[in-house]
């Protein structure tokens, strides 16, 4: 595990590298420190602020989640889970470091692994799900912008809502089969007992059954409370539209008019849409490269390179910068609480 680690750190570190190659190869370092400098810092500042938001409202949703099924969470703690998640999910690719890390130290906290599971399954299954509702909805009713924008990247753009669209299929099948679960996990545990990673223990199979039974409880008090589901999809409506509407600040704050705020914020959701499930670590790479292709006839004036730079500076090297403080905190303190079976 821990030279998985490292493997991914580095070949992360290679494809920064590569992109930060790639983007300014023809640029000025210091032509664009000076336009950054240029920029209105009101604009500039609610960007930040709003980049923040993104990250701190999983934490805001994993906090509610714990309180509705009775776990007293506190909201630094969920705050806590939700930056390391984003710092493990933007060095790994497809993301799929995150939930696992979160786990960990949910369960490290004195949380339920089943309950904990729920919760973290429940806020991806939303978080996806709003995704594909929005891909969708721009793919009906903003068609014409959608062709004039996008071009050759467009069946990049189905392919990242057919792929995102999957997972969530796959994520509800899973949360909702309990039987099915239990069955994978003693198939799995039978498995690393057979390659001699985990020893036969009869004790193991009926925790297994009592995890799934408490994840079967939780599953059906989220499931049958209106409220509480109502209240996860809407905000996550709006913490979706917080990392869209940053590239608005940015638009605004670079003195630029011309676009109205659904383009720009549709844009960049499309720009999330295709990029997000494709296996590379923070989707290094193509994002700046799909930015570049599909803000072309919106940043103008010479004006997209810069826009690129501060935008993905602040929605995801600034945040992964602070997530991996929080990160190596959480890694530092790992010791101190015991597990909670």
């Amino acid at each position: 595990m821990k030279y998985k680690k490292i493997i991914s750190a580095a070949f992360f570190v290679m494809l920064a590298a590569v992109t930060f190659y790639v983007v300014f190869k023809n640029q000025d370092p210091g032509e664009l420190i000076d336009a950054v400098g240029r920029m209105q810092k009101g604009y500039l500042i609610l960007a930040v602020i709003t980049a923040l938001f993104f990250v701190s409202a999983e934490g805001i949703l994993i906090w509610y989640l714990l309180r509705a099924i009775g776990d007293k969470a506190k909201l630094t703690s969920c705050l806590k889970y939700s930056f390391t998640g984003f710092f493990y999910s933007g060095i790994t690719p497809s993301a799929t470091g995150g939930q696992p890390m979160q786990l960990y130290y949910m369960n490290k906290d004195g949380h339920k692994v089943a309950e904990s599971t729920v919760v973290l399954m429940s806020v991806a299954t939303a978080y996806k799900l709003v995704l594909v509702l929005m891909g969708i909805g721009i793919a009906v009713f903003w068609w014409g912008g959608l062709k004039i924008h996008l071009g050759t990247y467009l069946p990049l753009y189905f392919l990242g809502l057919f792929l995102n669209a999957a997972l969530v299929v796959i994520l509800l099948a899973i949360m909702l089969n309990g039987p099915g679960m239990e069955r994978f996990l003693n198939a799995a545990q039978k498995l690393l007992v057979r390659i001699h990673v985990l020893k036969p223990s009869d004790k193991r199979s009926e925790g297994i059954h009592t995890m799934v039974e408490q994840y079967q409880g939780t599953v059906s008090f989220i499931k049958h409370h209106g409220n509480v589901l109502l209240f996860l999809v809407g905000f996550t409506f709006i913490q979706r539209c917080s990392v869209f509407v940053l590239t608005w600040f940015i638009y605004r704050g670079m003195g630029l008019s011309g676009a109205n705020a659904f383009t720009v914020m549709a844009l960049q959701a499309v720009v999330y849409i295709a990029v997000d499930m494709l296996p590379l670590p923070g989707s290094q790479g193509i994002t700046e490269l799909m930015y570049m292709a599909v803000f072309g006839n919106v940043f103008v004036g010479g004006s997209l390179t810069l826009s690129m730079c501060v935008t993905r500076g602040i929605n995801f090297y600034m945040l992964l910068l602070v997530s991996a403080a929080v990160a190596a905190y959480c890694w530092w303190s790992k010791g101190k609480k015991p597990l909670k079976e």
